[in-house]
């Protein structure tokens, strides 16, 4: 297929049919795959053929949806992943060793950073952090020992916008690895490879999914690094389901679609809240008066379906508000059809320390609405009504 747009790809991509011809890949539900003969068998365990061998390494459903994934951003090769955190894991756990340093922002999702601080370090793997608004000091945290610089943007919840084509060129100025979280955006509103990352991650779980039905996790990038994640992967099996990859794949023809909408309807609703006189402010990269605004839309195609705002009063007022909600959704979850409403303070990042907390905009106060398909006049005004209740 010679298309470049990414809806015609997310469609048209079918990595086989079977005899029956049939127009929507098949679901295939084998563990195993048989061989032609010993040879076959032998050559095949000697990787020299590419065949199906054993569905922890690969199922056609798991090859349908990877190679779906990397037409979309751009990238050589990928590897499918239980969960978006296991994708995090064993991307990092197959590329580092002991002794190794990371250099990360320090605006990440919580279970990552926990990753970071407690789990890393018992194999002496360290981290160092710096702030969205701290560009200027990511090469003075750069020692001998780094390996890899990582980041998310949008950032998980305060959606501050990194700058990816500095971070990529201060990694390749010093011959590091810059891997980035690119789950708030998709790759249809951003393709972080254009930008100068060697590996982009995804909770597939998230948007790819958007209808919150299964788990599911992607890493794509260069060629061989991900040989070296699937090799570790393939021995430690934290491998993609193939029905989960099959409803993943299917998602993936609706993608394109369903975002806009999403970022449509958000940017109204950001719109709304910043009118609002309960509301402190809010945060969408698509808004005049978020802080990176001009640098969102060099960088993404959209402003993507998350809005954080603050509720004046604090974390009582913050809990009111949830409580006077009265159709959408309390969820930890994002990416749904369905509008989520979190306080990433006491969920999401509960287990991050406050002042940890507060280097990365999230206040007491805090509100994260994943925007989702309804009407977006009934989701403002359940949001009126709850901050009206205040």
């Amino acid at each position: 297929m010679n298309s470049k747009h990414i809806e015609t790809q997310a469609i048209r991509t079918q990595i086989e049919r079977t005899q029956f011809l049939e127009h929507s890949n098949p679901l295939y539900l084998t563990s195993s795959y048989v061989f032609d003969d010993a040879e076959d068998m032998r050559a095949s365990f000697a990787d020299e053929k590419e065949r199906n061998i054993y569905s922890r390494y690969s199922n056609p459903n798991t090859s349908e949806f990877v190679e779906k994934i990397c037409l979309m951003e751009g990238a050589e090769r990928g590897y499918a992943f239980a969960s978006g955190m296991s994708a995090v894991f064993s991307t990092f756990a197959a590329l580092l060793a002991s002794g190794d340093h990371i250099v990360s922002c320090r605006s990440i999702f919580g279970s990552t950073q926990t990753f970071f601080n407690n789990i890393l370090p018992k194999w002496n793997i360290s981290t160092n952090y710096f702030k969205v608004d701290e560009m200027d000091k990511v090469e003075s945290l750069i020692q001998s020992n780094t390996k890899i610089i990582y980041a998310e943007s949008p950032t998980n919840p305060a959606v501050d916008i990194l700058d990816l084509q500095r971070l990529g060129d201060i990694a390749k100025k010093h011959d590091l690895l810059f891997i980035v979280d690119n789950c708030f955006a998709t790759p249809y509103l951003q393709q972080p490879i254009k930008f100068g990352a060697d590996l982009v991650i995804h909770s597939a779980t998230k948007l790819i999914d958007g209808q919150g039905r299964v788990l599911g996790g992607v890493t794509v990038g260069n060629a061989d690094l991900i040989q070296n994640i699937y090799l570790f992967s393939r021995n430690t099996g934290p491998s993609l389901s193939p029905f989960n990859a099959w409803i993943l794949s299917k998602s993936l023809e609706t993608l394109p679609v369903r975002v806009d909408r999403h970022c449509a309807n958000a940017l109204k609703i950001a719109t709304f809240l910043e009118s609002h006189d309960k509301v402190n402010f809010v945060k969408y990269p698509f808004l005049k008066s978020h802080p990176q605004c001009e640098l969102a839309k060099k960088q993404m195609k959209l402003g993507g379906t998350i809005v954080a705002f603050e509720v004046k009063g604090g974390i009582e007022a913050g809990r009111k508000f949830l409580n006077s909600l009265q159709f959408l959704s309390l969820s930890a979850n994002l990416g749904d059809t369905r509008t989520i409403v979190t306080h990433p303070a006491s969920t999401t990042h509960a287990k991050i320390p406050e002042d940890v907390r507060l280097e990365t905009g999230i206040t007491a106060g805090l509100i994260r609405v994943s925007v989702g398909l309804e009407h977006p006049e009934d989701i403002i005004n359940d949001l009126k009504q709850a901050l009206e209740k205040n």
